[in-house]
């Protein structure tokens, strides 16, 4: 079992229509709960957890909906002066489709008002890469991601 507050990820691909598109590739990857990532060129101390993967891939169904459990990942020093928040590295994909990388922050995170890569984006944009959660279910969260056709 990895180590970390366990939550369930769940989200949407459409289009800018707001229709849903089934048979997307939605390739995952991030830190662990300590904030480390389980790749050779990451350089943080921070510790390995041997039960982490720490990545896959699932595919968005008919109703462009998918979903993984995973952990909160750790926040972890990026550069002099700046701590990356918790969040979740996307890159979705599929034919005939613009090809988009993304992260999805988690709300109420004190490091999102610091994160130079978040700060960079509109407050519209920063909206919808913060994922949000329902009253039902507080280890649950919700991330919706538009795709434009080429």
């Amino acid at each position: 079992v990895a180590k970390g507050r366990s939550i369930q990820v769940e989200g949407k691909i459409v289009d800018i229509n707001d229709d849903p598109i089934e048979n997307v590739s939605v390739e995952i990857w991030q830190a662990n709960a300590a904030g480390r990532y389980a790749h050779p060129h990451d350089t943080n101390i921070a510790p390995l957890d041997p039960d982490f993967q720490g990545w896959a891939i699932v595919l968005s169904g008919k109703d462009g909906g998918f979903r993984f459990k995973t952990v909160i990942p750790g926040s972890y020093p990026a550069a002099e002066g700046w701590i990356r928040p918790p969040h979740i590295h996307f890159k979705i994909a599929k034919l005939k489709y613009v090809e988009l990388i993304t992260q999805m922050y988690f709300p109420d995170q004190p490091l999102n008002d610091k994160d130079l890569l978040l700060k960079r984006k509109t407050i519209d944009e920063q909206k919808l890469m913060i994922a949000y959660k329902t009253k039902d279910n507080k280890d649950t969260y919700h991330y919706k991601i538009t795709l434009e056709k080429v």
